[in-house]
């Protein structure tokens, strides 16, 4: 029982860190754009293309969080605007509502006036570092109450759970393997020390 207990385990972890390792690639690589992120030219933004005579609703200006994206998509879909709102912007004086739509590797803008309705729509392509950035950082945090409203980031939110709970168990199941072998202790007990100290060294100097 203990030995196919071990075989299966073996298995898991071997077979679970293929299948995640593309995703920790990601996460990975993205701290390097995250960290040593450089100023570079700017993404230049495609000229605005102005859509007159808009079908919407006379509700949407009131209506606020996921309520107001729900009224917002179909006026979106209509202007061939697809991807996660990040926020909305309103512009009472001005009944005027700014929303960015993102994919990975491009931000489109959505500036719509809902008295005159007519909307303003800009494309900026923020290229492939950008992608795995907004990648590693969402669904994130922040406007809790809206993120999470576009199919893609429905979708890369269940994989980043996946991912978490998979390497959680990659981390307990290499150390039962590494425990079931006794000529590996020594040298593991030694690098897991040394990860140990380096871990609360950096918690530590961070503190201060």
């Amino acid at each position: 029982m203990r030995k196919r207990f071990y075989v299966v385990t073996r298995d898991l972890h071997l077979y679970l860190g293929l299948f995640l390792s593309p995703f920790v690639l990601v996460f990975a690589v993205s701290v390097f754009y995250l960290v040593h992120a450089s100023a570079g030219r700017s993404p230049e933004d495609t000229p605005k293309r102005v859509v007159v005579d808009l079908a919407i609703s006379p509700e949407l200006e009131r209506l606020t969080g996921r309520e107001q994206v729900a009224a917002l998509r179909p006026v979106l879909s209509g202007l061939g605007v697809e991807g996660e709102v990040n926020f909305i912007r309103k512009i009472a004086k001005e009944h005027r509502l700014i929303v960015p739509v993102l994919v990975p590797g491009r931000e489109t803008t959505v500036d719509l006036n809902l008295e005159r309705r007519t909307a303003a729509v800009s494309v900026r392509e923020t290229g492939l570092g950008d992608a795995i950035v907004h990648l590693h950082k969402m669904p994130g945090p922040h406007n809790v109450n809206m993120r999470g409203n576009s199919t893609y980031m429905k979708v890369w939110r269940w994989l980043a759970d996946v991912s978490s709970y998979g390497l959680l168990f990659l981390t307990l199941s290499g150390l039962y393997l590494w425990i079931a072998l006794r000529a590996e202790r020594r040298i593991g007990l030694t690098l897991l020390s040394f990860g140990a100290l380096s871990l609360f060294g950096l918690i530590y100097a961070v503190t201060l």
